[in-house]
């Protein structure tokens, strides 16, 4: 067994090629990574994926096919939307927030003869 393979290789138990298209984004120090991306989209579609982007590309496609593997495998039902609809309800409830605060603010600034409408003018 030759030490040098990378994740995706070992994973795949194959031989790890010199122009091998997984090894510069499945490093053989993080094998859950590629077991991630394996379970939920399969080696073979990962591979045309990275084989045909520019390689400048690849490393953020690799980033993002594991992640939205760790998302699918932590919520199988929403996976990443389910983040994103979990982040606009908190983004709500700040702008909810937000805005009882400035009002708050703004009536407790105003000068006292503006609040009182008892006094005649």
């Amino acid at each position: 067994m030759n030490s040098s393979r990378c994740a995706a290789c070992k994973h795949l138990r194959r031989r790890c090629p010199s122009d091998c298209i997984f090894a510069p984004y499945f490093p053989s120090n993080n094998p859950r990574r590629f077991a991630y991306v394996h379970k939920i989209f399969g080696a073979s579609n990962v591979g045309k994926i990275l084989q045909d982007l520019p390689v400048s590309y690849r490393r953020e496609a690799a980033n993002t096919l594991c992640y939205e593997a760790y998302c699918r495998i932590k919520d199988p039902v929403y996976g990443c939307a389910g983040i994103v609809d979990q982040l606009n309800e908190q983004l709500k409830v700040a702008e909810y927030q937000l805005a009882t605060i400035r009002a708050a603010i703004t009536t407790t600034l105003q000068p006292s003869y503006l609040l009182d409408q008892s006094l005649p003018m």
